[in-house]
């Protein structure tokens, strides 16, 4: 029983001082950037923290005297909540707030650009001067707008106005709140004396957007603006390099047959075709055609002679009869395969005679 009871009592003590995670300025996250010490710090005080997780949960628990701590604004989309919020009874402390909710929330002020983070108060603010120099990290600084009287510290970090019967208070800087950012400087003094004004809170800091009912989004809904210009850069210049890269042929490129046929086995098979369909007249006027061709460079005689002046010319070459001559290049074709035979044997002759001469 006693181990049992040890191991209770160790699993509780793990769980309460475990750390643990959250979102910025989320009253429960033990991490640098939640607000659990600063929470912790305010009820220890004595002060009521009532944690709101939306809109609606904010507006039932503000009451006449209470104070509205509203962080992380940028998580509320919709001005018609931002007005909600607005319209709550008691003060309102508002903690880095948005351009959308700084109009709708606090009218009285504007933008004043940028602050240094370490500053002393320089007002009349008792809280600002109890708390001392601070250091707040990178803040916005706040004027006042249309002629409201407003108490500035801090360069402009830290305003308050009257609105009405409630008193509006607007901080530049969410850092000095965190768990992080309370050892700094004065800040936890300044974060303690800002949210336990009163003595109930209504901590409104949402860790998730709420206003807007999440719509299915696909990849390129999620691609910025810049994307869609790089890739339609990218296709014309794939399409240029196309158009460019398509127009040049290049040079020819010599490849080997796969096969080599000698000139005998090309006569050799020629003439087999032509003996078996008989072609003796075709296989006439081939050797005729042959001879001739190669006849004309060696006699120096144009293409276009007529016929009986090529003979002339031959039958002077080879010193052989004109009417010989005649008969063997360009007389009737033969009828039998001897008569073919004997053709191209004189036609090697005449060939040969020209060639010696």
């Amino acid at each position: 029983m006693l181990l049992a009871a040890v191991c209770v009592v160790a699993a509780i003590g793990t769980y309460l001082t475990a750390p643990r995670p959250g979102g910025r300025m989320d009253p429960a996250s033990t991490g640098p950037e939640g607000a659990h010490a600063l929470v912790t710090l305010l009820r220890d005080r004595g002060v009521t923290v009532v944690v709101a997780s939306s809109v609606a949960d904010a507006e039932n628990a503000m009451r006449p005297g209470t104070l509205l701590l509203f962080a992380q604004s940028q998580r509320v989309t919709s001005d018609a909540l931002l007005e909600r919020l607005a319209a709550t009874p008691g003060d309102l402390l508002v903690v880095e707030p948005t351009s959308r909710a700084r109009a709708r929330l606090t009218p009285g002020i504007r933008n004043g650009g940028a602050s240094v983070s370490s500053t002393a108060p320089n007002c009349t603010l008792r809280e600002a001067n109890q708390a001392g120099t601070v250091d707040l990290g990178p803040a916005n600084t706040y004027v006042e707008n249309a002629g409201q009287a407003i108490t500035s510290c801090y360069s402009g970090a830290l305003v308050r106005y009257r609105d009405g019967d409630r008193t509006v208070t607007v901080v530049g800087s969410t850092d000095f709140m965190t768990n992080a950012g309370l050892l700094r400087a004065g800040n936890a003094a300044l974060a303690m004396n800002l949210a336990g004004q009163r003595p109930r809170v209504v901590w409104y800091a949402p860790q998730h957007i709420e206003g807007e009912s999440p719509s299915a989004t696909s990849i390129v809904d999620l691609m910025p603006d810049r994307v869609n210009w790089i890739i339609l850069q990218l296709c014309l210049t794939v399409l240029l390099i196309a158009v460019w890269k398509g127009r040049r042929i290049g040079p020819l490129v010599a490849e080997k047959l796969p096969v080599v046929v000698r000139a005998s086995e090309t006569v050799e098979g020629r003439g087999r075709l032509y003996r078996s369909r008989r072609a003796r007249d075709r296989a006439a006027q081939a050797l005729r055609g042959a001879t001739l061709q190669r006849l004309l460079p060696r006699l120096g005689v144009a293409a276009g002679t007529s016929t009986p002046a090529l003979v002339i010319a031959v039958a002077q070459r080879s010193r052989s009869d004109p009417e010989t001559v005649r008969h063997i290049l360009f007389g009737p074709l033969p009828t039998t395969d001897a008569d073919l035979v004997h053709l191209a044997r004189a036609l090697d002759d005449i060939e040969r005679q020209v060639a010696q001469r």
